[in-house]
């Protein structure tokens, strides 16, 4: 440890804390073992093994315990020549998102920082084979991504959304913006239900991709749910530039073995305890104390105990389902590590949605999450209701009335920010995703009082028949209803017409700022509004559909606003663009209703 850093640890009256951690993240010699893998220079670093997170979250603790901005500043400069570098980016992401001056501060998309997280090995190589052999070196160059797979595997045709860099971006800054281990008590910001916004988001991860495969003339996908089952094959083609290896493939046929510290058995006995909690009605803490898991916050509780996060009753006895699931997975073509092979993607929040087995692992912890649902008692016209106030109808407004398009578009991600091609002008990578033609919703609302009334409209999108051209029955398609938009109006006596653009979603973020512009400035004025960049991507707000044209159900409902309301909060929030995922940034969560209300939230 450098003079200068001492001194300024001294300074910031953090000496104990930071003295155990310059000792487990800033060492930068010796062979690492399996708890402080997240300290070797060079080592994947996991979003998801809790002794990574646990180091990670002791540097995150200590940027945010800087007094200053200045100093915060100057012990990101120190650290970022010890620490690991995947560590490095997430525990600072994370401070900057949660420091009251980094208000205003935009991260740079992470696609940019990792471009390796993102694109097939092979497309970065021709990059650079491209900028070595071209003559002029400002000339901007581009190339075309490679494909990572072919026809032969019935996936590939899901691969432009398995794939997308709009969804896994957004997946690395969920778990961001929601570590798993943060601890309300030591930074004094209370991430509030986050237990239930981790069921809500991921839930509908896995209904969208449901209405893709559909799309796609693909049947639904079948649940994870056999510890010992051989699992489908995928090769990301991805090769990480920290230590140059790439992502392990898992070859067709493999199944889960146990791995340092973790069994496949701790996996099972784990999921037992959960749903004996589910079915007994409530979870034991430590000291045997009960807690019941009611109406309300019930499904806030088994969100922090599945994951599992900080808030956990009883992380020893009910263990870390979700994040440990995602480390074995990765793990299967080298489990015990003596290959010292990369694990496969699903180690990683940045590139785990690219594997099909992601959807099929979070569609079997959706259905614990269900059975609990299933115990809830049923909405009531009471719960529902908005007395004299009804939708009198619905329509979407496009270049043709209740039908929208979609399409493929092309965008270009520039390299040269994470990586020195030896020239000033840009390498850029080509690639396309999928998109669809603006459109605005119609909504006409009857209000049949005297008074001007507020409410809460809520937009979900559905696909009317299944894989084999069935229509899908009522408690099949609550679980693949997509929520498409939420948001308050005003309701003046009579007839209210409400359009509203699909570009105001709930849902989605607006369109990620670059890098590039981030340095000139552009949209970061102190007067302009934050952006978090957590969020569904715009561009996948509505499924791909087909040739031939889809059907989907589009339902609308109208509650009453003030029933919506949580303390004195407005609909003017910090980092509030996509609520419905994301939440609000260092606030309460402004609905206290359950999400998903009344659809996909449980059965009829």
């Amino acid at each position: 440890m450098s003079p200068k850093y001492v001194r300024t640890i001294r300074e910031y009256g953090v000496w104990i804390v930071v003295t155990w951690t310059a000792k487990r993240l800033f060492g930068r010699k010796g062979v690492p073992n399996s708890a402080a893998l997240a300290s070797w220079e060079g080592a994947h670093f996991s979003t998801f093994r809790s002794d990574h997170l646990v180091e990670a979250n002791k540097l995150a603790e200590v940027l945010l315990g800087a007094e200053t901005f200045d100093e915060f500043v100057d012990l990101c400069h120190q650290a970022r020549d010890f620490v690991n570098e995947g560590l490095y980016v997430y525990s600072v992401s994370v401070a900057i998102l949660h420091r009251n001056d980094c208000r205003g501060v935009s991260l740079p998309p992470i696609q940019e920082v990792f471009p390796d997280k993102f694109f097939p090995v092979e497309t970065i190589y021709r990059a650079f084979k491209a900028a070595s052999s071209h003559p002029d070196k400002d000339d901007e160059i581009i190339v075309d991504v490679d494909a990572s797979g072919n026809i032969l595997d019935p996936e590939y045709n899901l691969a432009y959304y398995r794939e997308d860099i709009g969804i896994n971006a957004h997946h690395w800054h969920w778990h961001l913006v929601y570590p798993s281990t943060w601890n309300a008590a030591v930074t004094g910001k209370l991430k509030d239900r986050k237990g239930e916004l981790f069921y809500f988001m991921h839930q509908q991860m896995c209904a969208r991709y449901d209405c893709e495969r559909l799309s796609n003339g693909l049947p639904r996908m079948i649940p994870f749910h056999n510890f010992h089952e051989p699992l489908e094959g995928y090769s990301a083609h991805l090769s990480s530039f920290v230590n140059g290896l790439p992502y392990a493939s898992r070859p067709t046929g493999m199944s889960l073995h146990d791995i340092h510290g973790i069994g496949v058995q701790d996996l099972e006995r784990w999921r037992e305890r959960i749903l004996d909690a589910i079915n007994l009605g409530f979870v034991t803490d430590a000291d045997g104390r009960e807690t019941i898991l009611d109406e309300t916050h019930g499904i806030d509780i088994l969100g922090d105990i599945i994951e599992s996060s900080h808030e956990s009753k009883n992380p020893e006895f009910y263990g870390s389902l979700h994040n440990w699931g995602h480390v074995l997975m990765a793990n299967v073509l080298d489990p015990d590590g003596r290959y010292q092979n990369n694990p496969g993607v699903m180690d990683d929040s940045a590139t785990s949605l690219r594997d099909p087995i992601f959807y099929r692992w979070h569609r079997f912890i959706d259905d614990m999450f269900n059975e609990y649902k299933k115990k809830l008692p049923v909405y009531t016209k009471d719960d529902l209701g908005f007395s004299g106030v009804e939708i009198q109808s619905a329509r979407v407004v496009a270049h043709q009335e209740n039908v929208v398009t979609t399409t493929f578009e092309e965008e270009t991600l520039d390299l040269s920010n994470a990586m020195n091609f030896g020239r000033t002008g840009a390498v850029k990578i080509r690639y396309q995703h999928l998109d669809h033609e603006p459109f605005n919703y119609e909504i006409k609302v009857q209000n049949n009082t005297t008074k001007i009334n507020h409410g809460t409209i809520r937009v979900f999108l559905a696909p009317v028949c299944d894989e084999l051209g069935n229509v899908i029955k009522i408690d099949e398609l609550r679980r693949l209803m997509i929520e498409l938009d939420r948001f308050h109006t005003t309701l003046n006596p009579g007839l209210n017409t409400i359009v509203r653009s699909s570009r105001e979603s709930s849902v989605t973020i607006s369109k990620e700022r670059k890098f590039s512009q981030l340095l000139r400035g552009e949209g970061t004025t102190e007067h302009s509004s934050e952006y978090c960049s957590c969020g569904w991507p715009d561009h996948l707000l509505i499924p791909k559909g087909n040739d031939k044209g889809m059907d989907f159900h589009l339902f609308v409902m109208v509650t009453d606003h003030l029933k919506d309301l949580v303390g004195q909060l407005t609909d003017k929030n910090i980092c509030a663009d996509a609520v419905s995922y994301c939440g609000v940034k260092d606030d309460l969560y402004p609905k206290p209703k359950n999400h998903g209300i009344p659809l996909p939230d449980r059965p009829f």
